[in-house]
């Protein structure tokens, strides 16, 4: 069904419509500085579509939560745990309600998880509940950055990779992402480059005009214009908008924001008792004292929260006629078996080495819950440790000498990204077997580079827990005085070697 979405109007009196079909399977991107009037654009789409399709708004800033009264959006206030806000998304998916997830007094590194969690849920959700959707996240660049910024390195990379998910592969799940943002240069180049409409905006900077211009696939010279267009006025190019570029004026909303632009407004006169309205306290203020609020506590994620309560739980004293269990007791060897099935699972794709650890924990996620794993999921941190040692592909007898639980406790010390590199080294060492190569081990840490690989040993080395020497034939030892163990000879230079997860699939 062709459903055309009024945006406004474009040159010759004509109307600029919007092919709402085409923008489920062809996303939009909307750019423009501050005032250059994007969240007016996105109200009028959400408006003028929200008879057709089911929305979800991701709102930073609680502009959006008017919608609720004329429209009937349900406000999801994110002032909630990450599990809440996935499962909350999942009934969203399956009972197909248009909602506005609200994040305003919530700090950048609480949104970015919060959004996260959010977005993991609706593209968790399963195949039956796949209907189109339209998510539209303000602000993109703030869960989608370009470069690292103050929050934690965790929480840049959920945010990330949920964004990643919805722009790259959502289609597929009914999920059309729209995102707008200020800046194109802020926002991660992953998430801009899945776009196929756009709608610029005023814009003066440089390098964001130069962006803007060539996505629109315009000239250097023209991308002038921007520095000119109007507050609501935009440049649209795309297959549901036009297929050149075409001048477009939003029209007018039937909602409003809470927040508007600041309008001037007169100053009162200036009278004699000026000093005493300022330093002499009302009556109120006399018989209230002030309190000054304490500093709030750090906040605690939820992952520790969870421990905490599991700690708690076991040390708590059995009861002497303890209740009858309302559910079945969690098998752990049975749980730990279903794990490491799945990472072997994960493991056996070819290009699983290559993917940042924040895509392969979604996809973990995702494989747990089609399993139905018992238990809590595993932390980022948890899911990155027994990744590595997956990768490394440890046997039962060797995962049990008292080497290998050395080298768990020497691991311990190091980054979490090269722990993976270090367990296959260790391994060989454990099993006198030959040095890995190279390129073994710049496959273990996600790279093509056979220089990084070296430079990790070097690493390791500064940090005294190998030593490295090449006997006379040019083939290269590793040592761990640690462990009392050394690899055999390995030719550093030599092929790659077959993945352990690898080996085990075939």
């Amino acid at each position: 069904m062709k459903v055309d979405i009024d945006m406004g109007a474009a040159p010759a009196g004509a109307r600029a419509m919007l092919d709402l079909e085409e923008l489920l399977a062809t996303r939009l991107l909307v750019q423009g500085n501050s005032g250059s009037g994007k969240s007016h654009l996105l109200r009028r789409l959400l408006e003028q579509s929200a008879q057709w399709v089911q929305q979800c708004v991701i709102d930073p800033e609680g502009d959006f939560v008017t919608l609720a009264e004329k429209y009937g959006h349900v406000i999801v206030d994110g002032a909630r745990t990450e599990s809440e806000l996935t499962r909350i998304a999942a009934r969203i998916r399956q009972h197909r309600v248009s909602v506005v997830l609200d994040l305003e007094g919530l700090d950048v590194e609480q949104q970015m998880r919060c959004a996260a969690a959010f977005l993991g849920g609706l593209f968790d959700a399963e195949r039956d509940y796949w209907y189109p959707m339209l998510v539209v996240v303000d602000e993109a660049q703030l869960f989608a950055p370009a470069v690292a910024g103050e929050v934690s390195d965790e929480a840049r990379k959920l945010s990330l990779g949920a964004m990643t998910n919805l722009m790259c592969r959502g289609r597929k799940r009914g999920l059309a992402g729209v995102i707008a943002t200020q800046r194109l240069a802020k926002l991660a180049k992953n998430v801009a480059a899945e776009a196929s409409n756009f709608l610029m905006g005023r814009t003066f900077l440089d390098i964001d005009m130069a962006r803007a211009s060539d996505l629109l696939g315009m000239e250097r010279r023209q991308a002038e214009q921007f520095r000119d267009l109007a507050r609501g006025h935009f440049v649209a190019l795309g297959p549901a908008l036009s297929r050149r570029p075409l001048a477009v004026t939003i029209g007018a909303v039937e909602t409003s924001a809470r927040s508007s632009s600041p309008k001037l407004t007169p100053l009162p006169q200036p009278g004699e008792d000026a000093r005493d309205l300022i330093f002499t306290p009302a009556p109120e203020e006399r018989r209230t004292p002030i309190r000054r609020s304490p500093t709030p506590p750090p906040t605690t994620s939820t992952a520790d929260i969870l421990s905490q309560l599991n700690q708690a739980a076991k040390a708590a004293a059995q009861p002497d006629n303890p209740a009858p269990m309302l559910f079945p007791e969690i098998d752990e060897a049975e749980r730990n078996t279903s794990i490491s099935a799945v990472m072997q699972e994960m493991l056996a794709d070819p290009d699983a080495s290559f993917r940042t650890d924040a895509v392969l924990y979604q996809d973990f996620l995702v494989r747990c819950r089609i399993r139905r794993v018992p238990g809590d999921a595993l932390t980022l941190p948890e899911f990155r440790r027994r990744l590595a040692v997956a990768r490394a592909g440890i046997d039962g007898e060797t995962a049990q000498s008292e080497p290998w639980q050395q080298a768990l406790e020497l691991s311990k010390t190091l980054p979490d990204d090269v722990q993976g590199v270090f367990f296959i080294v260790a391994q060989a060492a454990v099993k006198g077997s030959s040095c890995p190569s190279d390129a073994t081990l710049a496959r273990a840490y996600g790279t093509h580079s056979a220089r990084r690989a070296r430079r990790l040993l070097t690493y390791f080395e500064e940090q005294g827990l190998i030593v490295v020497r090449t006997d006379f034939t040019g083939n290269r030892i590793v040592a761990f005085p640690d462990l009392g163990c050394e690899t055999g000879p390995g030719d550093p230079n030599g092929p790659e070697e077959a993945a352990p997860e690898q080996e085990a699939a075939e």
